[in-house]
């Protein structure tokens, strides 16, 4: 792998969404982490739905260039689809997933918080989920550090391909809930969308019978946190 200050050229790699409102969100995120690095050529990929793939983009440089993966985990997409269309060119190094990182999970409370989190709630972390039990690892692993985070216990739930079942994790937080309330106790089930943007995970997470659900980490028409910002770079220049 090349040293990462020698990439003159930032690839952004989503998984690519029919959502109109997440191709917007996380064109913005792009769009803030060009104009931070204004010495950078950002390109703009994707995994699956939307065009342009990530290996016409590749295909199309022949300067050093760094794909960042878009992804919160490290699954499949990462190891597989991205690592093959990067050693296609001895140009282009692939680094790290954007989590697990503390950034993270700080947006994450912040849209808690937004969203009307209340001391004695039920968190569930909703996860896309993944077949890679090292995807699963990172999803945990943000689970703990929000817990740490918010001094709340936070479950977590997966929307695809990954056990507890998110209806069923949030099953489980109201089961709790019950029991408390006999002792005269009340509290809500609050969902964590542990998403970068909109789209058709979201609005399965927004179904899955929680009391609340926080928005994803980019939110449409707002200004991209400066921490996803901040993350995307880090990992350009660190891997």
């Amino acid at each position: 792998m090349a040293p990462a200050h020698t990439a003159t050229t930032l690839v952004a790699a989503s998984h690519g969404t029919s959502s109109p409102a997440g191709q917007a969100a996380i064109r913005r995120l792009v769009e803030a982490v060009a104009r931070h690095r204004p010495d950078l050529a950002v390109r703009e990929a994707f995994v699956d739905v939307q065009q342009p793939e990530v290996p016409a983009v590749l295909a199309g440089l022949s300067e050093e260039t760094r794909l960042v993966p878009l992804l919160l985990s490290a699954g499949y997409h990462v190891h597989v689809d991205l690592a093959e269309a990067a050693a296609a060119s001895k140009q282009v190094s692939v680094t790290r997933a954007l989590g697990p990182d503390q950034r993270l999970v700080k947006v994450l409370a912040q849209r808690l918080q937004q969203a009307g989190l209340r001391r004695g709630d039920r968190v569930v972390l909703a996860a896309a989920g993944s077949t890679d039990p090292r995807a699963v690892a990172d999803c945990e692993a943000t689970a703990r550090m929000l817990a740490r985070h918010l001094r709340m216990e936070v479950a977590t739930g997966y929307i695809s391909a990954a056990q507890p079942e998110l209806g069923s994790a949030v099953a489980a937080a109201r089961a709790r809930i019950a029991r408390r309330r006999l002792a005269g106790r009340h509290a809500r089930v609050v969902l964590a969308s542990y998403l970068l943007a909109p789209g058709y995970f979201a609005s399965l997470a927004a179904g899955c019978g929680a009391d609340i659900v926080a928005p994803p980490l980019l939110v449409p028409g707002d200004e991209p946190p400066v921490e996803l910002v901040s993350l995307v770079l880090d990992r350009f220049t660190r891997g």
